[in-house]
């Protein structure tokens, strides 16, 4: 069992002490944070914010929120060393990209259904002129499948009705 990052009835320094070769005291602020069997957690956290500051920051938080800021530090750590040019940056930035690359494609998919459902719409609505030779030049056009380029009209959906339709099944 562990109580504070230490072994009942022993006397194991946690991993900060360890690593800066010094006696664990009974009130340690990094005991709770940075167990002996977790070495290189502190050691990357030493290694980019240091032994001092860490310990200052750690003090002048509310006991509460502590365990946060060290998770916070530890991954702040981790990414530095990684990359010790834009650190977290760097790792939420390519998250904001795939994020926007996502976000268009949804929207893609989306207006892809609308089309689809447009096209099925006409089929099924009136029969007789839902074969591409019986509809309108400019109509027939916008629901061949075989353009090259896919294209949506949008101007032919109810605008006030499309939200309930794309998600009502």
């Amino acid at each position: 069992m562990k109580d504070n990052g230490r072994k009942h009835g022993t006397l194991s320094p946690c991993a900060a002490c360890k690593l800066l070769r010094r006696r664990c005291a009974q009130d340690c602020v990094f005991a709770p944070y940075f167990p002996a069997d977790e070495p290189q957690k502190f050691a990357s956290v030493h290694k980019v914010f240091g032994a001092s500051n860490v310990n200052k920051m750690l003090q002048e938080l509310p006991e509460h929120q502590r365990s946060d800021a060290v998770s916070s530090m530890v991954y702040e750590a981790n990414a530095r060393v990684r990359d010790p040019v834009y650190g977290c940056v760097g790792a939420i930035s390519s998250l904001q990209q795939q994020i926007d690359s996502l976000q268009t494609q949804l929207a893609l998919t989306q207006a892809e259904v609308v089309h689809m459902r447009m096209r099925q719409f006409i089929s099924t609505s009136d029969p007789g002129t839902s074969s591409p030779q019986n509809l309108p030049p400019a109509a027939s056009s916008k629901f061949i499948p075989s353009q090259s380029k896919s294209f949506f009209c949008m101007d032919m959906v109810d605008q006030a009705n499309m939200a309930e339709s794309l998600w009502s099944y």
